[in-house]
This record gives C-alpha cells, sequence and structure tokens, in this order.
C-alpha cells in the first residue's frame, strides 16, 4: 500500500483524538480502511498512480463539506477529497457500508455520481490504476 504514496505529499499521521473528534462533529462512524489511512497520513495531495488526488486532513472534512455544500445538492454525500479539479471524492452514507463516489462538483447530484469502490483501499486501487470516469 505505501508504493500508492511515492509521489504523494501527505500531512503528518491523525491522532485518536483527532479521528474521534471528526466522527463526533461528523455524527459518523468513518470507516475502518479510512481511519488506518488518516493515522498513517492526514490528507495530502499529489499523484496516486498517474491520478492527481487532494485528501483532506480528517479535522477538515466539516469545514470543507460545509464549503461544498453536499448536504443541498447530493443529501448523504461525506466528500474526502477531489481530484484537484471538478470531480469530488466522497462517501455515500446512504448506505450503512459507506461506498466511495465520484461526483462532479459543480452540477453535484445523485445523478452523476460514479462508484469508485466498496471500501477506501478498492478506491485507492481504482485511483492508482486509472479507474477513474
Amino acid at each position: 500500500m505505501e508504493e500508492l504514496f511515492a509521489a504523494f505529499h501527505a500531512r503528518p499521521a491523525a491522532t485518536d483524538d483527532q479521528v474521534a473528534s471528526a466522527e463526533r462533529a461528523l455524527r459518523i462512524t468513518l470507516p475502518p480502511d479510512f481511519i488506518q489511512s488518516v493515522k498513517r497520513r492526514n490528507g495530502g495531495e499529489g499523484l496516486i498512480g498517474q491520478t492527481y488526488v487532494t485528501l483532506w486532513d480528517v479535522s477538515e472534512l466539516g469545514r470543507m463539506n460545509r464549503s461544498f455544500d453536499p448536504d443541498v445538492w447530493a443529501p448523504g454525500l461525506l466528500l474526502f477529497g477531489t481530484d484537484g479539479g471538478n470531480e469530488g471524492f466522497g462517501f455515500d452514507t446512504r448506505d450503512p457500508n459507506l461506498p466511495i463516489v465520484q461526483i462532479p462538483l459543480v452540477g453535484m447530484c445523485w445523478g452523476e455520481a460514479r462508484p469508485l469502490g466498496n471500501t477506501f483501499n478498492e478506491f485507492l486501487e481504482n485511483v492508482r490504476t486509472g479507474n477513474l470516469l
């Protein structure tokens, strides 16, 4: 898994307190593989495979989601990053398994969402292999 992040400029690891605080603020239990990832690198940006990705600091998830307002445009979406352009990556909280979708940030709606994985690790593998739409 670490080789995925060779060209990724990561932030320092999140603490247990940061994760717990984010979960309380967001009123959600984040997926275990996502938590495991942020405890190694708490967001950052760069290439994963040939794809540019920005992953947000777990402490910033609430603020960043308020700025993109998915509750209005795609209720149940919890964004955690972007492709650095118009595509957002997030959890579909309408499903208790929290699958991951790619969704346009401009023109955001569930009808435009595309599945990217059932787990955070599957999402990372799809990013690495370029399986994005």
